[in-house]
């Protein structure tokens, strides 16, 4: 009977090991950003905000999830709580880039063109933060976007060495709460990825070094 207990609990291990391996990314990545998130009314004053990219229409406009996060940097900008804002997403082949409709949008609202700088290969969020701190040299940021996103992009940022605060909106789920919902679940797994990725050493497109937050944050505040 003894034997047939240690043989079950021996094939009992490796499920308890695979369970272990799905519990830990969530409430790491939580975790790791505890004590981070704040609101614009709250958050500590960085020299870099970082905008992630996100949906734009074909008219060249950025849809409400992005013009909700590109809102919020303008309002640390215009509250002095940040001197350089930094907008990365994906640059397409074809049609519209994100990073140039987010900065055509903040500048068409009247942040300074020469206080908004371009990140065209932040094809990811783990991307922009390995971009963020290798390419543009940011050792510390306020990060914004959609509350749900957050938290992962902090843990991100964390793990590849930029100290990171965050301002979280929340209006657009208001706007449809059942996408809403289906962008949480979707980004915890993502989740996942993000501890697959820090492991792995993933390396995103890197080039040479920018000097365009270096610059803005020299010339400021002209």
């Amino acid at each position: 009977m003894a034997q047939k207990k240690k043989k079950r609990t021996w094939l009992l291990f490796p499920v308890f090991l695979v369970l272990l391996v799905l519990a830990v990314p969530v409430p790491f990545v939580y975790g790791t950003s505890l004590g981070r998130i704040f609101s614009v009314d709250t958050v500590p004053n960085r020299d870099v905000a970082i905008v992630f990219g996100a949906g734009i229409w074909s008219d060249g406009t950025p849809q409400p999830y992005l013009k909700a996060r590109l809102d919020i940097a303008k309002q640390l900008y215009d509250q002095g709580l940040t001197k350089v804002i930094l907008v990365s997403g994906s640059d397409e082949a074809t049609g519209y880039s994100e990073p140039n409709v987010m900065r055509n949008y903040l500048v068409e609202n009247g942040v300074p063109e020469n206080h908004v700088v371009v990140d065209y290969a932040g094809d990811d969020t783990y991307s922009t933060c390995v971009r963020a701190r290798k390419i543009f040299s940011v050792r510390s940021a306020i990060l914004v976007t959609q509350s749900y996103h957050l938290p992962r992009a902090i843990a991100s940022c964390q793990l590849k060495g930029l100290d990171s605060v965050g301002v979280g909106d929340d209006s657009v789920a208001e706007l449809n709460n059942s996408v809403w919902i289906s962008n949480t679940v979707r980004d915890y797994l993502a989740d996942y990825k993000l501890i697959y990725d820090f492991f792995a050493n993933r390396e995103p497109i890197l080039g040479e070094q920018e000097d365009g937050v270096t610059k803005a944050l020299e010339n400021w505040p002209n």
